[in-house]
């Protein structure tokens, strides 16, 4: 009677450390692993065009450094303690914080009944999206320049024309009139910008499942309480989020001030960007001028984290 042994396989040799290309390997292999090498390009680029000049800046206000290269001595908090009791920059930050509450409001209710308009239309959407859209893909110094030229000159721009066609005065200083500059140039960056939250809107509203509106309908829900009741609170949280992105876009306004107005008349639309600028290139104070900017850029981060405080407070409220 023949016996047969039957033979284990050997376990499979485990690889040495100290062999031919051990730890770089086991190195590029973990790497691989975790998707390191394919985001590296991206770190190298983040941290050399955000991240050290993000640190570089903050070094830079902590000095009295001259844009003629002379100075950059050590003052520590002096150029913040002199911005606190700068009144010109707490002017330019009210005019600042005063054209963002002009403009939001606008912005945000106007992108969300053009949204509704091309959502409804079934005539040529694409002609009426491809409209309310289409300006926001301008440039800042285009759009300016259009507007400059229907205002200006004053009494023979196409504003003052239809005032006059309709029998009011015109010749209003559109410019330069402070009652009236901040103004312009929000009506200016309304006709620019509304296109993005349109889009936003739109987008929501397709995600919107069609069998809600026939369940309603159904029910006898008027056009008005469908809107009341399912539109809207749908769009509460996109209305969340444009409000936010349109606070912190409209916090940094620059272009249209600049080309419009330069800030006038009498610094009434100077913004607080634009007195960086000045301090910085105009009066040569790079280390107060970067002391500013983090000081604004304090605030805009502060803005920045209430959309995730309020989509966390929703979502708490909506698990109770």
């Amino acid at each position: 009677m023949t016996s047969t042994t039957t033979t284990a396989p050997a376990p499979p040799a485990k690889h040495v450390a100290g062999g031919p290309g051990g730890p770089a390997r086991g190195v590029r292999r973990k790497w691989t692993e975790h998707g390191l090498v394919f985001v590296a390009p991206f770190f190298l680029v983040y941290a050399a065009f955000l991240l050290w000049p993000l640190i570089s800046g903050l070094g830079t206000s902590l000095t009295s450094e001259n844009i003629t290269g002379t100075g950059g001595e050590f003052v520590g908090l002096d150029n913040y303690a002199e911005a606190v009791r700068d009144p010109e920059v707490w002017s330019s930050l009210w005019n600042t914080v005063w054209f963002t509450v002009l403009s939001t409001v606008p912005l945000v209710v106007v992108g969300l009944v053009l949204a509704l308009l091309a959502h409804e239309l079934r005539v040529v959407q694409w002609l009426w999206r491809l409209s309310w859209f289409a300006p926001f893909l301008l440039p800042s110094g285009v759009v300016c320049l259009l507007f400059l030229n229907m205002i200006l000159p004053s009494g023979f721009g196409l504003a003052d024309q239809l005032l006059a066609s309709v029998g009011l005065t015109p010749e209003i200083g559109w410019l330069t009139d402070e009652r009236y500059a901040m103004l312009s140039i929000v009506a200016t960056t309304v006709w620019w910008t509304v296109g993005f939250n349109f889009l936003l809107y739109l987008a929501a509203l397709q995600a919107i499942p069609a069998h809600l509106y026939e369940a309603a309908e159904l029910d006898g829900a008027g056009a008005g309480k469908r809107m009341w009741h399912i539109t809207l609170p749908l769009l509460r949280r996109t209305t969340g989020l444009v409000a936010v992105l349109q606070v912190l876009a409209s916090l940094k306004i620059f272009d249209q001030v600049y080309i419009m107005t330069g800030g006038g008349p009498d610094d009434s639309t100077r913004p607080i960007l634009q007195y960086v600028y000045q301090q910085g290139f105009t009066g040569y104070r790079i280390g107060y001028a970067s002391a500013v900017s983090y000081i604004f850029f304090a605030l805009i981060l502060t803005v920045s984290l209430v959309q995730p405080l309020l989509s966390r407070r929703r979502a708490e409220e909506a698990a109770k």
